[in-house]
């Protein structure tokens, strides 16, 4: 979690903006989710803890996003979803519409099909989000 913290406060310090307690428990408890959240869950967390409003919550996300350590991976019920990135594997998403699991997965495959269609397109490409809705086998069985 050391050097994620680091570069965090690098970019703040770049920029001009202050190294806050509630920025800090932010990022931190961020880097230990291990899975997809949102806000309302990440507040909840740090309620407990140090009392982070969601305000704060709201404004540090798109930072933690413009430095790299998290992204957006879905929008559901009306709360956009997130998930730590910084260091690990680009990879898309499996979601059974039914009881919500996620399966993350990589295909090379795809990462040629971003490449083939930036190229006939004139676009130099920098990622890809996939999303594949459906049923898990466990949902699948019982409809």
């Amino acid at each position: 979690m050391e050097p994620e913290v680091a570069i965090w406060r690098e970019y703040l310090k770049k920029r001009g903006m202050r190294k806050t307690p509630e920025r800090e428990a932010i990022v931190k408890e961020v880097l230990s989710f291990g899975e997809h959240f949102d806000v309302d869950s990440l507040w909840l967390r740090l309620k407990k803890k140090s009392g982070v409003s969601k305000a704060s919550i709201y404004r540090t996300i798109p930072l933690l996003i413009d430095v790299g350590l998290i992204t957006e991976v879905y929008l559901e019920n009306g709360h956009m979803h997130y998930e730590y990135v910084y260091g690990r594997e680009h990879h898309c998403h499996l979601r059974c519409t039914n009881c919500k699991k996620t399966i993350e997965f990589s295909d090379d495959r795809l990462t040629a099909i971003e490449h083939e269609l930036g190229a006939k397109h004139g676009f130099v490409t920098n990622g890809l989000k996939v999303e594949i809705l459906g049923l898990c086998p466990k949902c699948n069985r019982l409809k």
